[in-house]
């Protein structure tokens, strides 16, 4: 059935409407991206000190019996989620969920051999509402998180894994290459790959002992990895919503088009009708 004029008048007001919110959704995510990416190149340097740092000590200690650095039977696994709490996004919650479903059904024949740990409330609302065993939960993060946000549900993943109740732990989240680009990346973050010092230094004497020292770094730095990928993963955020958003308003603008193209056309033949009935109704006065 043809739409009135009034009809196509009203749907082209709700694309241009529509139009307004995207672009300036887009805009919002161009400058949170900027701030993102600056904050995640910050991280980086520390994340690569404590890695030296961490490299010089083990360099030193022979046979670390560590348990962050012992590779023992899988029982049970650990999967560190990181969603977003808000959509649109494009496919940045449900890439990173298929990710981590795909790796499930690989590696696992019942949910008794592994746990979650979600941080972010779309990924936390998939899982709960399924069933899967998330034991661990942070939704409500800050466009700018500190590393405090996080400390709790990476310190209790880390403690699980140092305490032997879990036997591997796995960090799940968007690794950001550009603001078109988002690898959904499933990474061991436990136990810990043998970390190489780059080049020899100078030796140091550690108090009280180094093996004590490395006790407290490593943890650490298992938790700075986590909060470095959650940085990367804010990033990643910000640039799957600026281009969706700038998608979506691309799209709207080609209905605004095509709207508008309908509605001269459906215009032009209601003046035609019009002229058409004034002629007709003139020559049967005549």
């Amino acid at each position: 059935m043809a739409l009135g004029l009034k009809e196509i008048k009203r749907r082209i007001n709700s694309f241009k409407s529509m139009r307004q919110i995207t672009k300036a959704l887009k805009m919002m995510s161009v400058a949170k991206l900027r701030r993102a990416q600056d904050k995640a190149e910050a991280a980086r340097p520390y994340t690569r000190k404590i890695q030296e740092v961490i490299a010089s000590i083990a360099s030193g200690t022979s046979g670390s019996k560590h348990p962050m650095l012992q590779v023992r039977p899988v029982k049970k696994t650990g999967y560190i989620v990181i969603t977003s709490d808000r959509g649109q996004a494009g496919g940045y919650n449900g890439n990173m969920i298929r990710k981590v479903l795909q790796s499930i059904n690989e590696k696992h024949k019942s949910q008794d051999e592994y746990v979650l740990f979600v941080i972010g409330r779309k990924g936390r609302d998939f899982f709960k509402k399924r069933n899967y065993p998330v034991i661990e939960e942070v939704v409500g993060l800050p466009e700018n998180p500190n590393f405090a946000d996080i400390k709790k549900i990476a310190s209790a993943a880390v403690s699980l894994f140092a305490e032997e109740k879990i036997d591997e732990l796995y960090l799940c989240y968007n690794r950001f290459q550009s603001a078109i680009s988002q690898i959904p990346t499933v990474d061991k973050l436990l136990p810990l790959e043998p970390v190489e010092s780059a080049a020899q230094g100078a030796n140091y004497e550690y108090e009280p002992s180094s093996e004590e020292v490395l006790a407290v770094l490593l943890p650490q730095y298992a938790e700075t990895l986590v909060y470095s990928a959650l940085l990367d993963a804010k990033a990643s955020e910000h640039g799957a919503r600026m281009t969706a958003m700038g998608n979506a308003t691309d799209n709207a603008t080609d209905m605004i088009n095509k709207q508008t193209l309908f509605y001269n056309r459906a215009r032009q033949a209601a003046i035609t009708q019009e002229i058409s009935e004034i002629v007709a109704g003139a020559n049967a006065q005549a």
